[in-house]
């Protein structure tokens, strides 16, 4: 193990020099419990934090094949869904809203008084601000409203020892500017990510597994657009012209960048393990953008007493996780390399006898802190077939930890079993 985890870090060391960050796949799960996931994998998320995870599937719960966990919730059937998700910081939205209204009322004012006296619009909103101070405030407050949108598509399969994605994460940013004279629209940033990924674990013991997966990535994104709200005549010219940039190429293919993902789990006793992983290893440039690998590690607790592998099913995991461990530009900054994350599920309604295999009404709860920010999540799950997930957590725009919270609610829906 003390190679595996040498190798690792030689590895994550020597890819020091990338710069930017690698697609991230938002994992609703995970998410909910702070991110805190490197060794908790023990279903499809395997996929995206620790392909080690992977030969969990089928094990855990297993009294033949692990007997010393056979307590633990069996998913006998393993992954296979397909999700759809949005996201959007929906507290920015209402204060932007009632921001836009008093300054809409301002502007239309000045607009009709202009059409009275034949004075110039610029003129009188100058006037008005030096009469009317606390205006300048209400404008300031308004000057780059971020509207962050995310959106989220997930096609997975994961069984004992194998797994793999197809995803697509989407985000747009455009924030709104008051300004001292014209107020006016803009994307701060636009991007597509596409990414199809797999990989396979190994159990080289009935404590040890590795893991090893590998990915295609294409990432498209637009630079920054910014639209005159009062001249209306070259809204439609511009949103065309960055259409256009935004499905040029497309689908040149040249352009995708391969890279490859690693994962060990080590499971210390029935209830403590322990995992690292160093995940986006690109051998080359995405989309201009020089990616930072991420080195994780992190243990996962299980407490027999919590867990309960019966028809009425319940598990328990208590998670902490040390993240993007190479990545130098998040060390000033408190917490953010630290994730913590706890959560129980619980099985409703069951069939008794069939031992969580036919469960048919299952809920999940879960919190967190994710970089010193907190994280909670809820999921309900009806027959195995259909999931409903939603999750909080807040990212850092600023350049510490507490300077500039941003808020993300997901929600998601899942098919599949």
């Amino acid at each position: 193990m003390k190679r595996v985890i040498a190798a690792l870090l030689s590895l994550g060391l020597g890819a020091a020099v990338f710069a930017a960050k690698a697609p991230t796949h938002h994992s609703l799960r995970g998410e909910s419990m702070g991110n805190a996931h490197v060794a908790v994998v023990d279903d499809k998320e395997a996929i995206y934090y620790n392909y080690a995870g992977l030969s969990q599937i089928n094990r855990l719960g297993n009294y033949d094949k692990r007997p010393e966990q056979g307590y633990y919730p069996r998913n006998f059937l393993g992954d296979a869904r397909m999700n759809i998700g949005g996201a959007g910081p929906f507290e920015t939205y209402f204060s932007t809203y009632n921001v836009a209204k008093d300054l809409q009322k301002l502007y239309q004012n000045v607009n009709d008084a202009a059409a009275e006296t034949g004075i110039a619009q610029n003129t009188l909103l100058m006037d008005t601000l030096s009469s009317h101070p606390e205006l300048i405030h209400k404008i300031n407050s308004y000057d780059h409203k971020y509207l962050t949108m995310k959106v989220k598509f997930d096609a997975e399969l994961a069984i004992h020892g194998f797994g793999g994605a197809v995803w697509v994460d989407g985000s747009v940013a455009p924030y709104l500017d008051g300004g001292l004279i014209l107020p006016f629209l803009g994307v701060d940033t636009f991007y597509v990510d596409g990414v199809v990924q797999g990989g396979f674990a190994y159990g080289f013991t009935d404590k040890f597994s590795v893991g090893i997966g590998a990915k295609a990535a294409k990432r498209h994104k637009v630079e920054v657009i910014t639209i005159d709200i009062l001249n209306y005549g070259s809204l439609q010219d511009t949103l065309e012209d960055r259409y256009d940039d935004a499905t040029h190429n497309i689908f040149d293919f040249s352009s995708i960048s391969f890279g490859l993902d690693f994962g060990v789990l080590y499971q210390l006793t029935r209830e403590f393990r322990v995992g690292a992983s160093l995940r986006d290893v690109y051998f080359k440039e995405l989309a201009g953008d020089k990616i930072t690998p991420n080195l994780s590690v992190g243990f996962n607790y299980s407490p027999r007493f919590f867990n309960k592998n019966t028809a009425y099913a319940r598990k328990f995991n208590f998670a902490c996780d040390f993240v993007d461990a190479i990545n130098a530009d998040k060390n000033y900054k408190a917490l953010s390399h630290l994730n913590f994350g706890l959560e129980v599920e619980q099985t409703l309604l069951a069939w008794p006898g069939y031992n969580n295999e036919l469960r048919a009404l299952s809920l999940r709860l879960a919190g967190g802190f994710k970089g010193g920010y907190p994280s909670a999540g809820v999921s309900l799950e009806l027959l195995r077939v259909v999931t409903l997930e939603f999750a909080t957590w807040a990212e850092e725009l600023g350049y510490y930890t507490g300077q500039d919270e941003e808020r993300i609610y997901m929600g998601q829906i899942s098919l599949g079993f």
